[in-house]
């Protein structure tokens, strides 16, 4: 059992979310639903609260109302090895939601993702100054990251 489970607040659509999630990233499954009972504060029946995995990290999805939505001050970044993850998952997160600058994203829930290759990484840990301020100006005139356009500009 992990000690921290991020909970992410839905209005009402926490089960809907989560099916998509779960249909984007491997290793990924519901492990409980919960739903409201007759003492509420939700309609009886009604999901109040899913646990779910993704890539086999634990987290939560709640339905609690309208009250709070996301924002940009919390993402959840996504580790990609290669030019196709990234364009994979971008492609899956971005559908019906919003591309972003610098590789985060908003998908169709609002939830904000960070799409990172690991060669973004890389680079910017290059012991070569030069190296890395070229990768970051090329960096920020991306949506989505292109590795091999990092990698030209790093090279000059």
């Amino acid at each position: 059992m992990q000690k921290i489970t991020p909970c992410l607040w839905f209005d009402t659509q926490a089960e809907e979310a989560v099916g998509h999630y779960v249909s984007v990233f491997p290793d990924s499954r519901v492990l409980e639903v919960h739903r409201y009972g007759e003492a509420g504060p939700g309609e009886p029946g009604t999901v109040m609260l899913v646990v779910f995995e993704l890539a086999g990290q634990r987290f939560q999805a709640l339905n609690g109302g309208p009250q709070f939505t996301f924002n940009e001050a919390v993402s959840l970044a996504v580790d990609c090895a290669d030019q196709q993850e990234v364009d994979t998952y971008w492609e899956r997160l971005t559908d019906g939601g919003e591309p972003g600058p610098c590789g985060w994203l908003k998908d169709r829930y609002g939830l904000s993702w960070q799409i990172v290759p690991r060669r973004l990484g890389e680079l910017m840990s290059d012991p070569d100054p030069g190296r890395v301020a070229r990768a970051t100006q090329a960096m920020l005139t991306m949506s989505k990251i292109d590795i091999r356009a990092l990698d030209e500009a790093a090279d000059g």
